[in-house]
């Protein structure tokens, strides 16, 4: 899998896509951002056919990365949130911006942006650090990035839920002392 967790496949990412095929429960071909030398890599790799990419997904295409246009943002942090691999930065009602070299060109940050100032755009052949391909390295940062990613949101609800169990605790002893000094003023 190119671990660009797109979500294109229709999983949440591109291990359960790959836990999918395994199982038999999806098929080899519907990952565009693997296009077709990913599928003839799964199909390799299962002993499945190797058929074209169902258009239903999504079309292959050059790899592409998300631009923020600095005008327009108005520093509402939901690209932030949505993107899988933290690879864009900014912080609440500031700019934001992309750092290309770690986006995978998912385009999860285009869609809940309310000012509509995020495009996906081709990698220039200049740029210096990209041959606009997708390697074995891209695909492994990517990952590791992903899953730091998954484990700060994990920990994160941790925190969330440990909060509120200390909130239901607390809110237990401030009762049970209220009861404890109304029994002592009827002694």
């Amino acid at each position: 899998m190119p671990q660009t967790q797109c979500r294109k496949c229709g999983f949440d990412a591109c291990l359960p896509y790959a836990q999918a095929i395994a199982s038999g429960a999806a098929a080899i071909n519907r990952c565009p951002p693997g296009g077709q030398a990913g599928i003839v890599k799964l199909s390799l790799l299962t002993g499945l056919p190797t058929v074209p990419l169902d258009p239903a997904y999504g079309i292959e295409q050059a790899r592409r990365v998300a631009w923020i246009d600095p005008h327009g943002c108005i520093g509402c942090t939901l690209c932030i949130q949505a993107c899988p691999v933290d690879a864009i930065i900014g912080a609440a009602k500031a700019m934001h911006a992309v750092i290309p070299q770690l986006c995978t060109g998912c385009d999860l940050c285009v869609a809940p942006c309310p000012v509509d100032c995020i495009q996906m755009r081709p990698i220039p052949a200049d740029d210096g650090w990209s041959d606009g391909g997708w390697g074995d390295g891209d695909r492994d940062l990517a990952k590791a990035r992903y899953q730091a990613h998954e484990a700060r949101a994990i920990a994160a609800q941790d925190r969330q839920r440990d909060s509120a169990r200390r909130q239901l605790v607390e809110s237990a002893i401030q009762k049970a002392r209220a009861k404890l000094n109304e029994m002592n003023r009827h002694l």
